[in-house]
C-alpha cells in the first residue's frame, strides 16, 4: 500500500483526548461519522452562506466540463470540512484521494501523490498549514502549472525532470488559516470559512442522525443535545450516541429531555457544553485565584494538566462562550463565569487600598 493511499488524521493535535465534547475524531468516531456524514449539498446541514457559494462554483465547473478551482476551508474541528471535501468529489463525479499536511515531510512524499492523481481527481489535504515547506513549495507550481519538477541525483549532478501532471482538485482544509503563507493561500480559487452552527441547526443535525442510528428521539431532548453541543456537528453526534447508550440500558430506548439531561449529567456535561476539564479550569480560576489575573502555567499546575492543554482544549470555547478572558496580565473570569458556578465575585478593593502586589504573582 502507497503512502498516499492512506487516509490520515491531524497528527500531534489535541486528538483522542478521550473528552466527549473534543473537537477531534478518534478511529472509532471516523467510522461512525462516515456513515452519517451527507452525501450531497443538498442533505448537508448549515453553513448556508458557504454552501450556496461552492455550489455555484461546481454547477459552473460542471457547465463547463472543467475541473473545479483549487478549495480551502478553514475553520474550528468539527464543523464539517472533510464532509465538504467528500461532497465536492460526489458532486463532480470524481475520485477523492485523502491524507493530511503532517504526512508530507517531504517533497518527494507529494511527488509520489502528485504523480498518480487521476484527471478531475480531488485531492483533501487535512491541516495543511503543518505541511513541511518544501512540499509547501512544490504545491505551488503544482496548483497553478499542474506540474511538479523532480529531482533526480545530490549536489552539482541534480537535474530536475519536469513532470506534467493532469488537472485536479485541491480541498485544503485548516483550524488555523492564519498559519497559512500569501502565496499558498492565494492560489486557492475559492476560500470559505466555516461557522459555528446555531442550536437550530444542530437540532437538525441530531434528528437527521437519529434517524440514521435508528434512534427514537423528540424535539425537547433533540433540543437539548444541541445545545450542548459547543456549535459543533461532530460533538453532537457523540453525544448522541452516548445518550443513545444511556436510553437503551437506563430507559425505554426513547430520548426526551429528561432522558437526555440525565445521560449528559452521567457524562458530566453541563447545560452550556462544559465538560470536566473546562469547570476544573474555572473553579481554579475563581476559587484558588479569586478570578484572577493568573498565568496560564500557573492554571495549568492548579488543574494538574499540560500548560498546551489548557490553552488549546479548554480555553478556545471558554473565551468563546463569555466564561474567560485573556489580559496581559493573565486569565480572569468573566461575571458570566461566577454565575455559571454560582459563586459570588470577592468584593472590589477600593482604590489605593493595596492587594495588587498579589495579583501580579500570576502575571502571564
Amino acid at each position: 500500500m502507497n503512502r498516499d493511499d492512506i487516509t490520515t488524521g491531524p497528527a500531534g493535535d489535541p486528538a483522542a483526548d478521550g473528552r466527549l465534547v473534543g473537537s477531534f475524531a478518534d478511529g472509532e468516531d471516523q467510522a461512525v461519522e462516515a456513515a452519517l456524514r451527507p452525501k450531497s449539498l443538498d442533505e448537508f446541514v448549515g453553513q448556508e452562506r458557504v454552501r450556496e457559494q461552492l455550489d455555484l462554483v461546481l454547477t459552473a465547473a460542471r457547465a463547463r466540463g472543467a475541473t473545479a478551482d483549487h478549495v480551502l476551508l478553514s475553520g474550528a474541528p468539527g464543523l464539517g470540512k472533510t464532509t465538504l471535501s467528500m461532497i465536492i468529489a460526489t458532486e463532480m463525479q470524481a475520485p477523492i484521494r485523502i491524507t493530511s499536511g503532517p504526512a508530507i515531510q517531504h517533497a518527494g512524499d507529494l511527488a509520489a501523490i502528485l504523480s498518480s492523481l487521476q484527471e478531475g481527481e480531488v485531492l483533501f489535504l487535512d491541516e495543511i498549514h503543518r505541511m513541511s515547506r518544501p512540499a509547501e513549495e512544490m504545491l505551488y507550481m503544482a496548483m497553478e502549472d499542474f506540474r511538479v519538477d523532480v529531482i533526480v541525483g545530490k549536489g552539482p549532478g541534480a537535474t530536475a525532470i519536469p513532470l506534467d501532471l493532469p488537472p485536479f482538485t485541491l480541498v485544503g482544509a485548516t483550524t488555523r488559516a492564519g498559519l497559512l503563507p500569501p502565496p499558498l493561500r492565494d492560489r486557492f480559487g475559492f476560500t470559505a470559512h466555516m461557522e459555528f452552527y446555531a442550536p437550530a441547526e444542530l437540532e437538525r443535525v441530531v434528528h437527521r442522525s437519529a434517524q440514521l442510528l435508528d434512534v427514537e428521539i423528540d424535539t425537547e431532548g433533540a433540543a437539548e443535545i444541541a445545545g450542548r453541543s459547543r456549535g459543533t456537528p461532530r460533538i453532537a453526534n457523540r453525544l448522541l450516541r452516548r445518550v443513545r447508550d444511556y436510553a437503551q440500558v437506563k430507559a425505554d430506548g426513547r430520548i426526551t429531555r429528561a432522558v437526555a439531561s440525565a445521560a449528559l449529567r452521567v457524562y458530566e456535561v453541563d447545560t452550556r457544553g462544559l465538560d470536566r476539564l473546562d469547570r476544573a479550569v474555572l473553579h481554579a480560576l475563581l476559587k484558588l485565584f479569586g478570578g484572577g489575573p493568573v498565568g496560564l502555567s500557573t492554571l495549568a499546575v492548579a488543574v494538574g494538566e499540560e500548560r498546551e492543554t489548557v490553552e488549546e482544549v479548554a480555553e478556545p470555547f471558554l473565551v468563546r462562550e463569555g466564561l474567560l478572558a485573556r489580559t496581559p496580565r493573565g486569565r480572569i473570569a468573566t461575571p458570566a463565569a461566577w454565575a455559571h458556578l454560582g459563586l459570588v465575585p470577592p468584593q472590589q478593593a477600593p482604590p489605593g487600598a493595596g492587594g495588587g502586589g498579589q495579583r501580579g504573582l500570576f502575571g502571564p
